[in-house]
């Protein structure tokens, strides 16, 4: 019994370590960090997925009104960097992207200047934001749910495989089961509120999301298909557990948008900059309502 509740303990710790793993090397993970300007530290934000309708709303913290700032974007497949002013609203330098249609990428950067002094954020480079629909809780929360019980009973079903007489049936079935409502039922309903696709994986694309919930799937079915056939399942099982912590710890949705697999870097940013252009005075914003602009938070989208 302890070496049960143990070998849980484990599973569940493992699981809960690969999702935080690909949500954090996924490529919708906030950019963030911070930059210096004037004297001060700047901390920044930018979202690179925005789920339903209406543009997307950047807001830059920046407390000192003698700082202005210029957002430059550009639609990924257009080629042309575009370059607008932030108007200022209290604390706050806001800007918005153009909403687009789902699958819609857009490259974003933000600069910063004051008194002859730029910065740019990130600092790493553009962000890309994607777009998509909205996928509603009662869908998004049970495909979320499938998709960590199935990661959660594979590798303990894993586990289970090095004891020396294991009870690999039932835990092998309910690792498929969860896999194949998560993954394949649920996931494609998932995909066809956010993108309008129902599947992007072989045969129809090569979208690695769908793609290595196939091979999963595959590798749990040639375990439950041995559990019942084989006189020693026990290579099996492991092989299909490692194989979906292999797979599964790729970030989701890593190229949902991009179907040729095929990264392109993206053009210099040759927008002039607006950070110049006309913008409240430090006396009309010292004027501006502060229920307008909270001070911890970006105004409301």
């Amino acid at each position: 019994m302890k070496v049960s509740v143990s070998l849980w303990i484990i599973a569940a710790v493992i699981t809960l370590a690969a999702a935080a793993y690909q949500r954090r090397t996924g490529p919708t993970h906030p950019a963030e960090g911070t930059v210096t300007l004037g004297g001060r530290t700047i901390a920044y934000r930018f979202e690179r997925a925005h789920p339903g309708a209406g543009d997307h709303r950047v807001a830059v913290r920046a407390p000192d009104a003698a700082v202005r700032g210029s957002m430059e974007f550009m639609l990924l497949g257009d080629g042309e960097w575009t370059s607008v002013p932030m108007r200022r609203e209290g604390e706050w330098l806001v800007a918005e992207l153009p909403h687009q249609p789902p699958l819609g990428k857009i490259a974003y950067q933000v600069t910063l200047a004051r008194e002859g002094e730029t910065a740019t954020l990130p600092a790493a480079g553009p962000a890309v934001i994607r777009f998509r629909g909205d996928v509603p809780p009662w869908l998004l929360v049970p495909h979320i749910l499938f998709m960590f019980g199935a990661m959660l009973f594979s590798t303990r079903a894993g586990l289970e495989a090095f004891r020396a007489r294991p009870a690999l049936r039932g835990i092998t079935d309910t690792a498929l089961v969860a896999l194949f409502i998560g993954g394949v039922v649920l996931g494609a309903i998932v995909l066809k509120h956010a993108f309008g696709l129902w599947w992007t994986g072989f045969p129809f694309g090569d979208d690695p999301t769908d793609n290595k919930t196939t091979i999963a799937l595959l590798g749990w079915i040639a375990a439950a298909w041995a559990v019942r056939r084989v006189a020693n399942p026990k290579p099996w099982v492991i092989g299909a557990a490692v194989l979906m912590l292999a797979v599964f710890s790729i970030p989701h949705s890593v190229s949902v948008a991009d179907l040729t697999g095929k990264a392109r870097p993206l053009p210099a940013v040759t927008a002039t900059p607006a950070a110049t252009a006309p913008q409240e005075t430090p006396a009309d914003a010292a004027t501006t309502d502060p229920a307008a602009a909270p001070a911890e938070t970006p105004p409301a989208r």
